[in-house]
């Protein structure tokens, strides 16, 4: 890193810490539970529009880029890979230079059944060190990217709205990995076409997914290179409050199903029985948003995680699609050491559907 990135990481570092605090004031998971003052917040009945909503809504508070992969290596072995790009802001809007008052920050991580690699990158704004541009559609920190391949022409329009043929790339301490994705269905609209509430209060996202890419790529780990395929899922998420002042943080999974159907699910923990939703997508990716309080996750595993008690298996119950299975972790240990610590990691799961996702759990302390 030349002199300049380094500079300028620092100093990204230091404004984001500054921004979005410890997380540990009550203010929810990296205190996104912080008013949207002087920040748009969304609002239902306002139609996605692709590709314009594949870039950056610097008019909202937070946002990220989110993709997971569930691998499999020809050496047998399961593998998952993180790739996300988040962006923060200071306040609404972007402007040129040193005073654009958004900041980005970079995560990306291998997991394997006995390891767990991560790597975080921080930068400024307006300088071109990080950004996303909505088509054609890339997403990047330094060199690590996420982009549309280059396409005929007659094939690149769709792409654009899909997002359908991508390539993701990220270097770390004693890992790298370079994935092509293939999206064999469309882009999914959770929610409520897009408008995903958070809470009984009302806060709510922008919200939509690709849950149905095909992967192919290779990873390098210590041990050497390994050739992968697999699946993946990226989201895309923009708010300005996402969670309810008391809302402590998240359990989120997504899940590819051996029948080629799709589940996204969360919890939202709160100082009661907490906020679920969930979507159950087709194999054609048609989507059918279920109503607060169908999914119904419970722990039935918890594991002493970098000091913390952490639930690492749960029973998944969605009876209106007679969906009832528990879930397990490819590695109960794959903590993202980051700025703002959680749980990321690889899991399978069975019981009356079979099949591989991922689990996200934030804000446990």
């Amino acid at each position: 890193m030349n002199a300049s990135k380094l500079l300028s990481g620092l100093v990204a570092a230091v404004i984001f810490l500054a921004l979005v605090g410890s997380g540990a004031n009550g203010q929810g998971f990296a205190e996104l539970g912080t008013k949207a003052d002087g920040f748009a917040v969304p609002k239902p009945g306002v139609p996605l529009a692709f590709p314009a909503d594949h870039g950056a809504h610097p008019d909202y508070r937070i946002e990220w880029w989110y993709l997971t992969a569930n691998l499999k290596g020809e050496d047998g072995k399961a593998y998952g890979a993180q790739w996300t790009l988040f962006r923060s802001a200071l306040a609404p809007g972007r402007r040129e230079g040193w005073s654009s008052p958004q900041i980005w920050m970079g995560h990306a991580a291998i997991t394997t059944g006995d390891r767990q690699f991560v790597a975080e990158r921080l930068s400024r704004d307006g300088i071109d060190q990080s950004g996303v541009t909505a088509a054609p559609f890339a997403a990047w920190i330094d060199d690590w990217r996420m982009q549309l391949r280059s396409l005929p022409d007659d094939a690149a329009t769709q792409s654009s709205v899909n997002l359908s043929a991508m390539s993701v790339n990220a270097t770390g301490k004693d890992f790298s990995y370079q994935l092509s994705l293939d999206a064999v269905g469309p882009v999914v609209a959770q929610g409520q076409q897009g408008y995903s509430v958070k809470s009984p209060a009302g806060q709510a996202s922008y919200y939509y997914s690709q849950p149905f890419y095909a992967v192919t790529g290779s990873i390098m780990l210590p041990t050497g290179e390994v050739k992968v395929t697999g699946n993946a899922w990226l989201d895309h998420e923009w708010s300005s409050q996402p969670l309810a002042a008391d809302q402590t943080g998240w359990d989120w999974f997504s899940l590819h199903l051996q029948s080629g159907e799709k589940l996204m699910g969360f919890r939202l923990r709160d100082s009661g029985n907490g906020f679920t939703s969930a979507t159950w997508i087709a194999a054609d990716g048609t989507a059918s948003p279920m109503m607060p309080g169908d999914l119904t996750m419970t722990p039935t595993r918890t594991t002493v995680v970098d000091g913390r008690d952490i639930p690492t298996a749960w029973h998944l119950e969605l009876p209106k699609r007679k969906f009832d299975v528990v879930t397990t972790p490819l590695n109960p240990q794959a903590w993202m050491k980051t700025r703002f610590e959680y749980w990321e990691g690889p899991i399978s799961f069975e019981g009356t559907h079979r099949g591989i996702g991922y689990l996200e759990m934030t804000g446990y302390k």
